[in-house]
């Protein structure tokens, strides 16, 4: 079994692998379709997914990657992938160790009523083939041509509004204290995760508006977390007459200076914990509060 359905509280998911099935696309893991009981119309453009894994990135070979499909740029969406249904409310996805990077994976998707999904991600890099400085990350969801396609969050005391004009224009914000300015070998290729945003982020959690309902993704750290937005990142709707966003995360690793790199990543395992928030819309002191309440349950 390549995917399956998982319906609890206010929320009915379908999480997969890369698998094909009927209109779903192969190539596309993570939560493939999502609906909340006041909005029947799924989340997500309904051919791909969101919370996707998307891309693994070292600076280097993956914008070397210029043939058609992209398989190593793709890397996670075109290597093998296990699907496990763990109970009735939460899904494994695992992937060995990918042809180029090497990383082995295990992404878990709860659903918590009444609309959460928790998300836990782990990875270990089992050889030494990262060529700069970091092991970067990234996941992408696929919003349904949804009338405002801007993704919100907290920077400099106040809000924050992202909505880049084009693809690969100022697509990426960093945390406002971020130390690790990645290193990518010049000439190479374009990508969203190269291009820098001037807004920075303070707590880390965004959120995007579809119809009445408020998306919401909430992380447990600041350390290596980027939001990264793109305006058309999942295709045209002809039918709406616009595009589908792509609402963005990535998980970077730190590894040290490329001239004398830390080999002792490797077999260590990384990760980091998230949760999504599917809901009718939510005020921004009620956003605030779904964060707090939600790190403070962490400690």
């Amino acid at each position: 079994m390549s995917h399956d359905t998982f319906a609890v509280g206010d929320l009915t998911a379908v999480i997969g692998d890369n698998e094909a099935y009927g209109s779903h696309r192969a190539g596309y893991n993570g939560v493939h379709r999502l609906v909340h009981k006041s909005e029947p119309t799924t989340l997500f453009v309904p051919s791909v997914a969101g919370l996707n894994l998307e891309h693994i990135m070292d600076g280097d070979q993956e914008l070397r990657d210029v043939e058609a499909g992209r398989r190593v740029f793709f890397e996670p969406r075109n290597s093998p992938m296990e699907f496990k249904r763990l109970s009735e409310t939460e899904a494994e996805l695992y992937q060995p160790p990918t042809p180029t990077f090497h990383l082995e994976s295990w992404t878990r998707f709860k659903l918590v009523p009444p609309h959460y999904i928790d998300f836990t991600f782990k990875c270990r890099p089992t050889q030494h083939v990262f060529r700069h400085n970091f092991i970067g990350l990234f996941w992408a969801s696929y919003i349904n041509a949804p009338e405002d396609k801007s993704m919100y969050f907290r920077g400099q005391g106040a809000w924050q509004q992202l909505c880049t004009p084009v693809h690969n224009l100022g697509s990426t914000v960093t945390h406002w204290n971020n130390k690790v300015d990645l290193i990518f070998t010049p000439g190479l290729g374009d990508a969203l995760f190269k291009n820098l945003s001037p807004l920075k982020f303070e707590d880390p959690f965004f959120y995007g508006l579809f119809g009445k309902m408020t998306f919401l993704v909430m992380f447990d750290r600041t350390d290596g977390i980027r939001f990264t937005h793109s305006p058309s990142g999942g295709g045209g709707n002809p039918e709406k007459q616009t595009s589908n966003p792509a609402w963005d995360f990535q998980y970077i690793i730190p590894i040290g200076n490329p001239e004398n790199p830390n080999e002792d990543y490797v077999l260590k395992e990384f990760g980091f914990r998230a949760r999504a928030v599917y809901c009718e819309r939510l005020s921004r002191s009620e956003i605030v509060r779904e964060f707090q309440e939600w790190r403070k349950g962490l400690a």
